[in-house]
């Protein structure tokens, strides 16, 4: 029996304009629950002076007020537990995730039995896009503990996969799950495969000959859609690295790569893409980078109507070479780690880029920002191998110049230190460090 090649061919091969059609009708049903059934956006769509009913196309969706993760934190501590954005009552919840808090109060997100089912639906649809087959092992290395993406691993099983729920775990432990157990493929952040990697090196463990590792999905930073990170790591591991991108307001994974590897595909049957300007709020032009911003069509626990995602990206629409035709879209960064100088944007993914194509250093970075007579500066410190024999001063030229030419402006210093001295990520590596802030 030939084995099928996409998880729901008819949904994830539908021509452009069938897809929007589907859009159309399934945002008209959700704008219409969202306002007959959340508080909020019964108040919010009233103050905008705007209705379900206005929704003719697609484009209309504009007339509607946006959200934002300011906003769905202070309706959730106006209105505990869960605030009044969620639209259906506390009995038809069955699962609630929770953000990590780190920009203020944690924001719950939750969803009733057919949002649960949908949402490990589409998990299982993007592990087949990487090539996950029901022959393969994973091994779900995520943290279990509110996270949303921790009940991925549901969708691992929906698929067939055989599934280790391992979860958040010292390094020591999960290199000798992956020794033991033999699985294919895991996820987590380029951050952490990078270190595992190293860690394993350093136990006398090649990550690449003594393990059965051969497919890493990483997200939670831009690094697995930098093409000089994910090469690095496919080296150190001798595995295939696709990378996801999911944002707990909505569901764990809503979009990612497939074999092709060009921009991650987005789950269009579920959400709505619209990348806009970040200070007009204007459409920009296909292929040109803007703010995310999604909207659910299908979610019932809580609508998402027009979030804000804070996430910097490109997006196209053309059909991909493996066939698939929903937009695909190509990280950047986030609006929060953009810093500006000399009025240009520049992002810590611009660095990146740079110091991953780099020979004799070891990829690992970080960025210093801060003022200098009332003007913003940055340094770059970045980690030299320790084979590497060419002078200090060479590197650091180098790296200079490639970041002018890659971000338009150049460090005020950029600084050699030795393998090791930058601290590794066990999680999300924090790579920008603003002293801009301690100095108001």
């Amino acid at each position: 029996m030939e084995e099928k090649r996409y998880w729901n061919e008819e949904i994830e091969t539908l021509s452009r304009e069938s897809l929007e059609a589907y859009q159309l009708e399934q945002l008209k049903q959700h704008l219409d629950f969202a306002y007959s059934n959340a508080p909020y956006y019964r108040e919010a769509f009233d103050d905008a002076g705007v209705k379900p009913s206005d929704l003719r196309h697609l484009e209309d969706l504009t007339r509607f007020p946006f959200t934002n993760k300011k906003i769905e934190r202070d309706r959730q501590v106006a209105y505990p537990d869960l605030g009044d954005m969620v639209a259906v009552p506390e009995r038809e919840i069955v699962f609630v995730a929770a953000s990590s808090g780190s920009t203020g109060v944690p924001t719950l997100s939750p969803f009733t039995r057919r949002d649960f089912e949908e949402f490990q639906d589409v998990q299982a649809r993007l592990f087949w896009a990487t090539g996950m087959r029901p022959t393969d092992r994973y091994v779900h290395a995520l943290n279990f503990t509110l996270f949303v993406g921790g009940p991925d691993v549901i969708g691992a099983q929906k698929l067939g996969a055989l599934c280790i729920w391992a979860g958040a775990i010292p390094s020591d432990r999960l290199l000798f799950i992956l020794k033991e157990f033999k699985p294919t493929t895991t996820w987590t952040t380029p951050s952490y495969a990078w270190y595992l990697g190293e860690t394993a090196r350093k136990q006398g463990i090649d990550p690449a000959r003594d393990l059965a590792i051969r497919r890493i999905i990483v997200a939670g930073e831009p690094g697995g859609s930098i093409p000089a990170t994910r090469r690095a790591i496919e080296e150190l591991w001798d595995a295939e690295v696709y990378d996801f991108y999911g944002l707990s307001d909505i569901f764990g994974a809503n979009a990612g790569m497939c074999e092709a590897k060009d921009g991650l595909h987005v789950a269009e049957d579920h959400t709505l893409v619209e990348v806009l300007d970040p200070e007009s709020l204007e459409p920009v032009a296909e292929g040109e980078p803007g703010e995310l911003v999604l909207t659910t069509l299908r979610k019932r626990a809580r609508p998402m109507i027009r979030f804000r995602t804070g996430d910097i990206v490109k997006c196209v629409r053309e059909r991909c070479s493996c066939g698939r035709t929903h937009a695909r879209i190509y990280i950047h960064g986030r609006i929060d780690d953009m810093f500006i100088v000399s009025g240009v944007n520049v992002f810590p993914s611009d660095i990146e880029y740079v110091v991953r194509n780099i020979e004799g250093l070891t990829g690992e970075y970080r960025i210093v920002v801060y003022t200098e007579q009332h003007l913003t500066k940055f340094d770059v410190e970045v980690e030299k191998e320790r084979s590497c024999s060419r002078p200090d001063e060479e590197l650091a030229r180098e790296v200079s110049e490639r970041v002018k030419v890659r971000s338009g402006v150049r460090p005020k210093n950029v600084k050699i230190l030795e393998d090791g001295a930058l601290p590794r990520a066990t999680h999300k590596a924090k790579r920008l460090v603003d002293l801009r802030k301690n100095a108001q």
